[in-house]
């Protein structure tokens, strides 16, 4: 029997631990239907300082402490309920050294949504390819900067760590688990049972982009508002802040340590943003949009429009237009 792990630490969302229990509890009772003995012995693991008011059951499952030896197969991060990531891992920062303990003994470690921030500050993803909630992408890369972040990914796979994207993404890896240990056939039935579309690999088009502005860094501040209130003219990025007091290679460093990405990305995400928002509530022609966007070449900008969102323009006026 695989024995999973899940974190109930600080702040945890409930809807993403109850997704996570329904999918495993789902599993088992399908074994049983069959005959067969349930795979999967799911066990609540909690801070020794948290007050957990429950009992030695939580959703029926068993509860655990930190401190008390145990050895689960895998281990899974669940979504953080706050916006304040920070506060949230300082809260949990005791499961960092179990997480990695675990891990050296050759557990599988998997997190959803939010719930890489955790994986990340326990350093076990440095060098690894990772994702997150696509909105939260900026803000994981200026944490982790040694981490391989692929934001347009609905689930990644490197070794024996595991990461998903926001929101429904959290069914995606929990069918790449289910294959892991029961086989692709098991898997069709629980995806049938949640009714889960299996051939999503990209969130890209679920994204806003949302630049961190929560520094003081009044430098990279001054160049955010230039970049935002001049991206709709074609100048480029050197012309919209010739006239902040620092070095090109000076602006691009604290830049990018503060808001995860360079001058020029933000630049290209600011002005997509601006697009995406034409082309879902405005009747705009096309020319109109990519000029209102800051774009003079329409095939330049369809590339960089296919390659940050993951679909041509027109095919993401169709889905998401409003008007």
């Amino acid at each position: 029997m695989t024995q999973i792990g899940i974190i109930l630490g600080h702040e945890y969302k409930l809807l993403s631990v109850a997704a996570i229990l329904d999918v495993f509890d789902t599993v088992n009772k399908l074994y049983k239907e069959d005959g067969n003995p349930p795979p999967f012995d799911i066990v609540l693991i909690h801070l020794p300082d948290k007050d957990v008011q429950m009992g030695s059951n939580y959703f029926g499952c068993q509860l655990r402490s930190i401190e008390v030896e145990t050895s689960p197969d895998l281990v899974l991060i669940p979504s953080f309920a706050t916006s304040d990531i920070k506060q949230a891992i300082q809260k949990n920062r005791a499961f960092l050294p179990w997480l990695k303990m675990q891990y050296a003994k050759g557990a599988r470690v998997g997190s959803f949504c939010t719930g890489a921030f955790l994986l990340g500050a326990s350093g076990l993803l440095n060098g690894k390819i990772a994702t997150t909630h696509v909105d939260a992408s900026n803000a994981f890369s200026a944490a982790f900067p040694e981490v391989r972040l692929r934001p347009d990914k609905t689930v990644t796979e490197d070794g024996n760590l595991y990461t998903s994207g926001g929101a429904t993404s959290t069914f995606h890896l929990l069918l790449r688990l289910v294959q892991k240990y029961c086989g692709k056939e098991m898997t069709v039935r629980v995806a049938k049972v949640f009714a889960i579309d299996m051939d999503r690999h990209s969130q890209s088009y679920f994204s806003t982009f949302k630049p961190s502005k929560d520094h003081n860094d009044d430098l990279v501040a001054t160049a955010q508002h230039k970049i935002e209130s001049n991206y709709h003219d074609t100048a480029t990025i050197e012309e919209m802040i010739k006239d902040i007091p620092s070095s090109r290679r000076n602006m691009v460093r604290r830049f990018k340590q503060v808001t995860g990405i360079t001058p020029i990305k933000y630049l290209q995400q600011t002005r997509i943003e601006a697009a995406k928002k034409l082309l879902s509530q405005t009747r705009k022609q096309m020319n109109e949009v990519i000029l209102d966007s800051g774009y003079n070449d329409p095939k330049s900008f369809r590339k960089v429009f296919r390659n940050t969102v993951g679909m041509t323009p027109t095919e993401y006026r169709e889905k998401f237009q409003v008007q």
